[in-house]
């Protein structure tokens, strides 16, 4: 297995459509603004958070059960910046649609901007063939209200080719995986 550079990065994107849209540069200005980046860095891709948010909340004294999720337990956000209460969690979705390769596996790890300011972003691996728009999971660690930018870098994507001997018998896609082709923020699935 070998991390893919940002010529494969970009021949994947251009070729297959593994990203959808697709930057192939490392923007960090827009409209003269700046940005944290996003696009093709030396060794992955730096994703965006579209304005889309689930935003954590306590109102209904819900437990949080994975098994019996209560999705009143979210409240819909929808906006350019999106402020994650104190030691709170908030949902988001990426603006980019990945289709995964069959012999590729991504890790997925928030950007250091955000980590040296107490917001962790967590991913779970895109496996192989699984295509749909990421669900982010943003944690303020801080005992602060912390802002997160939509249409601007997040987490970066690292992506990792199997050796052509040792390609995955079974898929994402094979085994039926219940967040296959999801489209917006997606709460949990058992």
């Amino acid at each position: 297995m070998s991390v893919k550079s940002d010529r494969w990065i970009r021949k994947m994107a251009s070729e297959h459509g593994m990203i959808e849209p697709f930057e192939p540069g490392q923007i960090k200005e827009v409209n003269g603004e700046r940005v944290v980046s996003f696009g093709t860095s030396s060794y992955g891709y730096d994703i965006r958070c579209s304005g889309e948010f689930k935003i954590f909340t306590n109102i209904n004294s819900t437990i949080v059960d994975p098994k019996n999720f209560d999705s009143d337990s979210f409240v819909d956000f929808q906006g350019d910046v999106c402020i994650i209460p104190p030691n709170s969690f908030a949902l988001a979705r990426t603006v980019e649609y990945f289709r995964i390769p069959r012999d590729v596996l991504t890790i997925c790890l928030g950007k250091s901007t955000y980590a040296r300011c107490g917001i962790i972003v967590n991913v779970t691996p895109f496996e192989p063939e699984w295509e749909g728009f990421v669900t982010l999971e943003f944690s303020n660690t801080t005992p602060l209200p912390a802002k997160i930018y939509a249409n601007e870098g997040v987490a970066q994507v690292i992506f990792f080719q199997a050796d052509a001997d040792d390609v995955c018998e079974t898929s994402y896609s094979d085994r039926g995986g219940k967040y296959q082709g999801q489209s917006g923020v997606t709460l949990p699935r058992i």
